[in-house]
């Protein structure tokens, strides 16, 4: 029997929303539109039952939930986490895709700052950027607490101040790469004191921040 490797894509904040049955419909709704919302399923079922479920919420209250759920009260302890934090990561859809990333407070997972959609770049060079945006805010606001990260690799690029891609560089991707550009002239022109610490997927679940599209 073939392996049915049919995607149904839900949108909750785009040109249009709704369930669209191929990623190039979906890709039209979402793409350079700020604060777009989007998750693909296996099949069609749970496709309608998570956009009905969360057609009537604001869509960080059900980031929050589901995020909630993932790493449980008990598990949020000095000895385990560092509450006072914030928590950043990275989505693409694709190899390379599109990538966003955003930040988020590691105690009431409210979301700090959102990078909207970018083409053609990787998941690496999403989660590089979360950390220098992370780490950048921190400088404003003059605080120096811990940065999680759920990429070994975008920490050694953010402590190494450097990159280690093998995308190519082109006009579709120069959004990205020009950030990448500023990221690495902040981090050469600035110090700071903040920790960046892995996040232990393993023991806590998926990192606050996560999008939710694995």
């Amino acid at each position: 029997m073939s392996k049915n490797n049919k995607k149904y894509y839900v949108v909750w904040q785009g040109r249009k929303t709704g369930i669209f049955n191929t990623w190039k419909e979906c890709e039209q709704q979402v793409i350079n539109f700020s604060g777009a919302r989007y998750k693909s399923y296996k099949t069609l079922l749970e496709a309608e039952s998570a956009f009905n479920s969360q057609g009537n919420t604001t869509v960080k209250s059900l980031q929050n939930s589901r995020n909630l759920n993932k790493l449980s009260q008990e598990k949020l302890t000095p000895s385990s986490i560092i509450i006072d934090s914030i928590c950043v990561d990275a989505s693409c859809l694709g190899n390379p895709g599109i990538v966003e990333y955003r930040g988020v407070d590691t105690k009431t997972h409210e979301e700090i700052f959102h990078k909207s959609p970018m083409n053609n770049g990787t998941n690496n060079l999403g989660e590089f950027l979360a950390i220098v945006h992370g780490l950048a805010y921190l400088k404003k606001q003059n605080k120096n607490i811990p940065i999680y990260s759920d990429s070994r690799t975008a920490i050694s690029w953010v402590k190494n101040k450097k990159i280690k891609t093998t995308l190519i560089r082109n006009s579709s991707n120069e959004e990205i790469f020009n950030l990448v550009d500023r990221a690495l002239e902040w981090l050469s022109n600035n110090s700071y004191p903040n920790k960046i610490l892995k996040w232990n997927s393993k023991e806590w679940g998926e990192i606050p921040a996560d999008f939710g599209r694995k």
